[in-house]
């Protein structure tokens, strides 16, 4: 015989069906809470990601606008590079050419023509040579090689080069050859080496050049 159900029975399922309810509401909202605060710190990763994406593109803009000026200045750089090569000329014609005329005179050797930048062929046409300046009297010939910084290799070319000269010009075959470096920078000691070959050494003075070699050097010829 089935047990008939009392009106308590009625009331303590009914109070399990609210305890379970608020249970799983109470669940339910934790879990909604825990899901809130995910998604609050997903946008606030979102947020700073977003920073950092806006200060990269800041710092890209700046390198970006410091390649801009590194390259405007390397331009600037190259063109007075240009202008000083296209000066150098005038400098050497200038300045030291005509310099040249009264400092080889006081040293005893008179100046008739001074020629710059000669190109010339070795008489078998085998080779070639440039002088910056081409001093020369009736028995007597310098060749001046003008730098802007003179190196001892610089005058070790030089030497070769007063050295082969006869060979480039037939016509200067009975006259003395001599040599002489000019520069606005010399490196350490250079000066001393190449007076001790037996050249003449220019170097600056003031808005003009002088001779560095004293009264007593004697000059070596070819």
């Amino acid at each position: 015989m089935t047990q008939a159900v009392t009106f308590d029975d009625v009331w303590k399922m009914f109070q399990e069906m609210v305890r379970e309810n608020r249970e799983r509401s109470a669940e339910t909202d934790r879990k909604i809470q825990e899901v809130s605060a995910q998604m609050r710190d997903t946008d606030r990763k979102f947020q700073d990601t977003d920073r950092k994406f806006q200060e990269t593109d800041r710092k890209i803009q700046e390198v970006s606008a410091q390649m801009l000026d590194t390259d405007r200045k390397v331009k600037e750089v190259s063109q007075q590079v240009g202008n000083l090569g296209s000066r150098w000329g005038e400098f050497v014609e200038g300045i030291v050419a005509p310099a040249c005329e009264t400092l080889f005179a006081e040293r005893g050797v008179p100046v008739h023509r001074v020629s710059p930048r000669v190109k010339a062929r070795s008489l078998d046409d085998s080779r070639r040579m440039e002088i910056d300046l081409l001093v020369n009297n009736t028995d007597c010939v310098v060749l001046v090689e003008v730098k802007s910084r003179l190196t001892t290799e610089d005058v070790r070319d030089h030497l070769k080069r007063v050295r082969e000269f006869k060979e480039f010009y037939e016509g200067e075959g009975g006259a003395r050859v001599m040599g002489a470096v000019a520069g606005i920078l010399i490196d350490k000691d250079v000066d001393k080496f190449a007076m001790n070959e037996g050249l003449f050494v220019i170097v600056q003075s003031g808005d003009s050049v002088k001779l560095a070699n004293d009264g007593k050097f004697v000059p070596r010829t070819w």
